[in-house]
């Protein structure tokens, strides 16, 4: 079945929603370009929070953050770092070798099939999340609720992972089309679910996580 992670969460009262929902995964962003920056202390409090209640919380972040490593070594609640910047393969191995018992997504912007050979670079990660580019002139890499042609995922696969995240323009009414073009075995939403930056909508959650699930 297709696993759902629902990102940007700022609340605890939202993290234990989208959980009762069926979220597989929390997301919480430590960059501080994006609305739904969190700080230390709180990013801490959301993923002990979620892990209590079961869900598999993810950092997302870039090398850019002074504490990620800090957060890392001292939230050992963190089920995997999401590295959603402009990281080189050496700065990820880099930070692989040093967190050697979480696993790393990278996060890579798509446009057009070419854009998928660079994740043959990235040898150190564990697994991939494939998102649209951003916009030009863009403060941040991701969380721009903009999609791409899904298609050009289908049957990909680079250092034996078959299995990716999908992110980027997905809603309740799309994500079972995106699921069906791309093969993707997880996706991933945050502005989708919102009713405005940062603050998700119960129901448009639970329509998300449901439409996700059926359309497996």
């Amino acid at each position: 079945m297709v696993s759902v992670k629902i990102c940007g969460l700022t609340r605890e009262a939202d993290v234990e929603m989208a959980v009762a929902a069926g979220a597989d995964m929390i997301g919480v962003v430590v960059v501080d370009t994006s609305p739904r920056f969190v700080d230390f202390d709180l990013a801490q409090a959301l993923i002990r929070r979620a892990a209590e209640l079961g869900a598999e919380p993810w950092v997302v972040a870039t090398m850019a953050v002074p504490w990620l490593d800090r957060l890392v070594d001292e939230t050992p609640e963190i089920g995997a770092v999401q590295l959603h910047g402009k990281e080189t393969p050496g700065q990820v191995a880099a930070f692989s070798r040093r967190h050697q018992l979480v696993p790393v997504i990278k996060a890579m912007g798509i446009e057009r099939p070419r854009d998928l050979a660079e994740a043959a670079d990235f040898e150190a990660a564990d697994a991939f999340l494939f998102d649209a580019k951003p916009p030009k002139g863009a403060l941040r890499e991701g969380g721009h609720g903009r999609s791409f042609d899904w298609s050009i995922l289908k049957g990909f696969r680079v250092h034996d992972h078959e299995d990716w995240t999908l992110s980027g323009g997905l809603t309740a009414d799309n994500v079972a089309e995106a699921i069906r073009l791309s093969g993707a075995g997880a996706v991933d939403v945050s502005s989708g679910v919102e009713s405005s930056p940062s603050v998700k909508d119960a129901v448009k959650v639970a329509a998300f996580i449901a439409a996700a699930k059926a359309g497996d």
